[in-house]
């Protein structure tokens, strides 16, 4: 038994026009008019770590089951969050093994750019990393400590797995992950693990308290983004049921 998922059906067309002729729109109420309807209602773990203004880093982890939409995440987590936050998104959708995935991977990428300047977020090219997405990866790195530096007092959103993980179980994120989310903490942005998960019928988020990255992360590049990580996806395991936590348990 998984819970309801639904739309607001005016929400759901004022988004559609928008996508069609342009606008700006509030993710953080676009969040509480799905979560709204969500039956059972939001099961939250956690309130009292759930951020009032920034700086900080939200990061959660990409659960995953067949049937079950990875952005119920982010409008649970932008619902909670009473200020407008900045999210770190897919910018292509990608159908492994699905005949139709060339024209859905075409069209997933013009829809989610126009819904990211609709929500002012930031697209990153899809996970696994692909060499042909090089140069657009590290551009998407660059706008975000861009956007970091100019808004200092900002609350991102990002999950460091980047794509569904088989049986919504925790996974070790690709490459990179782990340099892109120092950068962030450099920045003055202390980081919050949030877990994502579905348990007796309810779906529900879990928000740890935020904590602030060690000194000593080692001197080479590869050796600090394996530190990184797994700091921060243990962080994040404790937010989640035994069942999820992988090799983080």
């Amino acid at each position: 038994m998984f819970p309801h998922y639904s739309y607001p059906p005016l929400g759901f067309f004022g988004l559609a026009l928008n996508v069609l002729f342009g606008g700006r729109r509030s993710f953080h109420r676009d969040g509480q008019l799905c979560i709204e309807r969500l039956k059972p209602p939001l099961r939250v773990h956690g309130r009292g770590n759930i951020p009032q203004s920034g700086p900080c880093l939200i990061t959660f982890n990409h659960y995953y089951r067949p049937g079950f939409d990875a952005w119920w995440m982010a409008l649970g987590i932008a619902a909670l969050v009473p200020v407008e936050m900045h999210w770190v998104m897919t910018g292509e959708l990608t159908y492994p093994g699905k005949w139709y995935a060339p024209l859905g991977m075409a069209g997933s990428r013009w829809l989610l750019k126009r819904i990211s300047r609709i929500y002012g977020h930031t697209t990153m090219p899809p996970m696994p990393p692909r060499p042909k997405d090089m140069e657009a990866r590290a551009r998407s790195v660059r706008e975000t400590i861009k956007f970091a530096r100019q808004h200092p007092q900002a609350i991102i959103g990002l999950a460091p797995e980047g794509g569904d993980q088989p049986g919504g179980v925790l996974n070790w994120p690709f490459s990179g992950a782990g340099r892109f989310i120092l950068m962030l903490a450099e920045q003055g942005f202390p980081i919050l693990p949030v877990g994502a998960y579905e348990e007796n019928g309810d779906f529900c988020l879990s928000f740890g308290p935020a904590y602030q990255l060690q000194a000593s992360l080692g001197d080479e590049a590869g050796e600090k983004d394996r530190v990184v990580v797994r700091a921060v996806m243990k962080k994040i395991s404790e937010q989640l049921p035994l069942r999820l936590r992988g090799q983080f348990a």
